[in-house]
């Protein structure tokens, strides 16, 4: 059951879904009830039984004449082939056109700059609204991976702050119907408080050439994550999937724990992507330098993907952005942040569970050196390239 519902200023209500069970029946439940718009994004899009029945809503909504919005990262799709069978692999291949006859508005996102799209560049918010003016912001994707494995988060938010999230969607979409914005509950406010906002970047769309390599523009989400971690005093929790983030906000987080801050980290292990360990490779060069510091680095066994910070249980942020390289140069990304005391206190309790549950153990020093040799070797020649991974 969700923890409860709260609000705050430009948040008429949130509502932390604690688990899976509740997250899915109240996806459905939107498209179902849509009359006018319905907007789904998701990285990639799995045709398993969830999959399927997503698809069969979406469908049957478009036929009562719905304006339904399909937003799926094109690189993220590519990489979810791994995840599927050869069967499901077929299957998505032949989704695509049967949405879009439906009359499903399938919307494959790729990244213009030649650089982008060859070091996997994309789209990685996923947003689900309708008219009737409830987002769900969630770490996860349409796929069984993260209904019956990984671990995720998703809120459910009203309010002012919905218009935002939505025109966080169409940035992905060549033609959006842009009046939907005004059409939500609350009309064209702005959802930004002193308390409560949200923030979305597609550094992907950067105007450099030589993106992601160089940039000319800052990215305002790694910025704020930052700012969030150097204001913390005594206690920062941070979960992700795979910890491996950009110099920034590795270096605050070091720079957090040399100053006495409790940092915990909760993040996945190896056996979360069977079918490559790379990605946990690339995060393992992080743990010297963090334990050193005096971080604690927990792996989750089955996945950690959920996106949350919390600081001294007084301020908070949620969403999408994985601390990773890419999703500081490479991903759109948005995360919802937070000092309201009573939203702080929901993911708080989230947090503290994760750091809780029996699949969750601590790293220790010792235990990069235990590595089978094959292990090492290949994470030997991962280095050069572990910004990548």
């Amino acid at each position: 059951m969700p923890v409860g519902t709260v609000a705050a200023p430009g948040v008429d209500s949130f509502i932390s879904l604690t688990s899976r069970r509740d997250e899915w029946p109240r996806r459905v439940a939107m498209v179902n009830h849509a009359r006018r718009f319905l907007y789904l994004s998701t990285y990639f899009y799995h045709p398993d039984r969830y999959g399927r029945e997503m698809a069969a809503a979406l469908i049957a909504a478009a036929a009562r004449g719905v304006a339904v919005y399909l937003v799926v990262d094109g690189f993220g799709q590519r990489l979810a082939g791994a995840l599927m069978s050869r069967a499901e692999r077929v299957a998505a291949r032949r989704l695509w056109p049967a949405l879009a006859a439906a009359g499903v508005q399938v919307c494959c996102y790729r990244p213009r700059p030649l650089f982008q799209q060859l070091l996997g560049g994309g789209y990685h918010i996923k947003v689900q609204v309708s008219e009737e003016g409830e987002a769900i912001f969630a770490s996860g994707n349409i796929s069984a991976t993260s209904f019956d494995g990984w671990n995720e988060v998703a809120v459910a938010v009203r309010g002012a702050l919905v218009r935002e999230l939505l025109a966080s969607v169409m940035v992905a979409i060549d033609q959006p119907e842009r009046s939907h914005l005004d059409d939500l509950p609350g009309g064209a406010g702005d959802g930004a408080t002193r308390t409560t906002h949200y923030l979305a970047h597609l550094p992907c769309a950067d105007p450099s050439p030589m993106s992601p390599f160089r940039q000319r523009q800052a990215n305002p989400v790694t910025d704020a994550l930052v700012a969030l971690i150097d204001r913390a005093e005594a206690r920062l929790m941070i979960t992700s999937f795979y910890f491996k983030p950009v110099e920034v906000l590795l270096a605050a987080v070091e720079r957090a724990a040399r100053r006495g801050v409790r940092v915990e980290i909760i993040h996945s292990h190896r056996d979360a992507l069977p079918a490559s360990a790379a990605p946990w490779l690339a995060a393992t060069f992080t743990y010297p330098r963090l334990l050193n510091a005096g971080v604690a680095i927990h792996e989750r066994h089955g996945g950690e993907h959920s996106k949350i910070l919390v600081a001294d249980q007084r301020e908070a942020a949620v969403g999408s952005y994985n601390l990773e390289w890419a999703a500081h140069d490479r991903l759109a990304e948005s995360m919802l942040f937070t000092r309201d005391p009573a939203l702080v206190a929901e993911l708080d309790a989230r947090v503290t569970a994760i750091r809780a549950h029996p699949a969750v153990e601590r790293v220790t020093a010792t235990g990069l050196a235990a590595l089978p040799l094959s292990l090492k070797a290949r994470r030997a020649l991962l280095y050069p390239l572990r910004r990548w991974f």
